[in-house]
């Protein structure tokens, strides 16, 4: 059995030790054995009905082991921590097993060769020390804020990497686009006519064109694709900076990850280089119509809200963005949703091109970014070759498996 020491913690933070304590009542760490049948009770134990309900299990061990210093068991089969409590003296297991958490009553039976079936008292219990948990766990909420504080200013994080997903969605779009686009093509020359009599004998005729329909549909989709991308880059640029080392403690991502999309661009690519900046004042433009258009509501492409009665006729009133002057009657050229995939994939290519083309193993492999790896030069060495960073996914995708699994 391991006791961990509990983290230096300041005055106010104590104070919500003693406060979880006392919520805790009649629950306490087991101490040691008191019989040769608890001695083995625990590794014949079996999951409670009645302690279901615990909160997230990394708060459950960051409540025992890591507040309040509650001994624990550590690792065995298919379990990555235990620790052994009394309630009003009787022996239960908190456990993180492979199903996952619960708390666990020991078999006490001297003969036994197998866990058994938890008996109402143990049910009872169980529902009493879930209820008492949870509750020391919502007094516990200012160390967790603490205590993440605290984990996030050093590199012993990993950065959740949903890239893969993301840019599944943009895929998802851009095809969509493309198969709609070219049934347009298709039936360009289509024609449906439609014919009505009215109640008097007058006949209308009325006729439609699928490619029309299926053009704007195309265009939504485009545009969907459009925003898709945009908001992968957002989440890929900051894993492709690590991955170059150029982020080491988890102050540095989270300060990227609430910078502008420029920002996280020019974290992951040298904007220095011409065919980059070429790729980055393109996707800028892009970007600024996009959001104009799409999330910021103004109206048309090109930002056109109003128009005003001239000599010339409806003349378009553009709003610019721009503190000084509001409006005017130019702008920048609405964008093509065609052109825009195009370039879109353009930069795709340039994006895991040269030195770059490693990261892109890793960034879609789902695996997370590790910080501690950008201090110790692994993701450097990885980054030598395509070959040393496909050997370097499959190594550590073997290794969160066999963590998954439990399988120590």
């Amino acid at each position: 059995m391991t006791t961990q020491q509990p983290p230096v913690l300041p005055p106010e933070i104590l104070r919500i030790r003693e406060a979880a304590l006392n919520a805790l009542q009649e629950l306490e760490p087991a101490g040691a054995p008191r019989s040769d049948a608890e001695g083995r009770g625990l590794m014949l134990s079996s999951r409670t009905n009645g302690g279901r309900s615990l909160p997230a299990y990394y708060l459950v061990y960051f409540l025992f082991i890591d507040l309040l210093g509650f001994p624990s068991l550590g690792q065995w089969e298919k379990t990555a921590w235990t620790v052994p409590v009394r309630y009003r003296g009787r022996l239960y297991g908190i456990e993180h097993r492979k199903m996952g958490l619960g708390v666990f009553a020991p078999n006490l039976d001297p003969t036994a060769r197998m866990s058994g079936t938890p008996d109402e008292q143990a049910e009872e219990d169980a529902r009493a020390i879930a209820a008492l948990i949870t509750k020391a766990v919502s007094i516990t909420e200012p160390y967790f804020q603490w205590r993440a504080e605290q984990a996030v200013s050093t590199s012993d994080l990993n950065v959740v990497n949903k890239s893969d997903g993301l840019f599944d969605r943009y895929e998802y779009f851009r095809n969509r686009f493309r198969t709609l686009s070219d049934e347009a093509e298709q039936r360009k020359a289509e024609r449906n006519v439609e014919k009505r009599t009215l109640s008097d004998g007058t006949v209308i005729t009325s006729g439609s064109s699928p490619s029309f329909a299926l053009r704007r549909e195309a265009k939504w989709n485009a545009q969907a694709a459009i925003e898709a991308f945009f908001s992968w880059t957002e989440h890929a640029f900051i894993h492709l900076a690590i991955l170059q080392s150029k982020l080491l403690s988890g102050d540095d991502v989270a300060r990227l990850a609430e910078s502008d999309w420029k920002a996280k661009f020019k974290a992951a690519l040298d904007v220095a280089e011409t065919q980059t900046k070429l790729h980055y004042d393109s996707l800028l433009d892009l970007r600024a119509q996009v959001r104009n258009f799409v999330a910021h509501g103004a109206f048309g492409k090109r930002g056109e809200a109003f128009s005003f009665h001239s000599g010339a006729g409806a003349a378009p009133v553009i709003l610019t963005n721009n503190q000084r002057h509001k409006f005017s009657l130019t702008g920048r050229p609405a964008f093509d949703e065609r052109l825009a995939i195009a370039e879109i994939e353009s930069f795709l290519q340039h994006l895991w091109s040269g030195p770059r083309a490693p990261a892109r193993h890793h960034v879609f492999s789902r695996l997370p970014s590790i910080l501690t790896y950008v201090g110790d030069g692994t993701y450097a060495r990885a980054m030598y070759s395509e070959d040393e960073m496909k050997n370097f996914v499959e190594h550590l995708s073997g290794q969160f498996d066999r963590a998954a699994d439990m399988d120590w």
